[in-house]
């Protein structure tokens, strides 16, 4: 009875700091609303008994990604109305096109997995404190996933040296 009121209460306060996190006027409040939503994702890993994935969560989202936001935020001059600047050189059919691409291939490899189910072999039981079989998991079966996710946080650091740059 106790961990369904701990589960309900958990799932009600992400769920709240997510609503905080769009409505929030500032942008930096915004931010310290998301560092509050991975905390407390973290606690729900907890209380489901995955301590690891509580740390990760902690130390790659709540840590290394709410840092990259708040240099975007900094580095980017917020008191600009939006579109107030129109840069002749933006090629929108060109980003267009290639967000296209992008979502025919996150298409084809749903299509892909849901057409050939698991190729692996069955491994042993997976454990919430085995390291080992979470990143044989992770670099095997998720390799796909984890790749485009390490290429999204690229073009974000890219985008904001760039944003940065053309500051200077």
């Amino acid at each position: 009875m106790g961990e369904a009121i701990a589960f309900y209460t958990l799932a009600a306060l992400i769920l709240a700091f997510g609503v905080l996190v769009i409505t929030a006027r500032s942008t930096v409040h915004s931010i310290l609303f998301l560092v509050a939503n991975f905390i407390f994702v973290a606690a729900l890993y907890v209380l489901l008994g995955a301590q690891f994935l509580a740390v990760i969560q902690v130390v790659v989202y709540a840590g290394g990604i709410v840092v990259l936001y708040l240099f975007v935020v900094m580095l980017v001059n917020l008191k600009r109305p939006p579109e107030a600047h129109h840069d002749r050189r933006r090629r929108t059919g060109l980003g267009l096109a290639f967000g296209l691409v992008v979502l025919a291939e996150f298409v084809a490899i749903a299509v892909y997995k849901l057409v050939q189910p698991g190729s692996m072999p069955p491994g042993p039981p997976m454990s919430p404190d085995n390291v080992q079989l979470v990143g044989r998991v992770l670099y095997t079966e998720y390799l796909v996933p984890f790749e485009v996710a390490s290429m999204l946080l690229l073009v974000a650091m890219i985008g904001a040296i760039v944003l940065a740059r053309r500051e200077l």
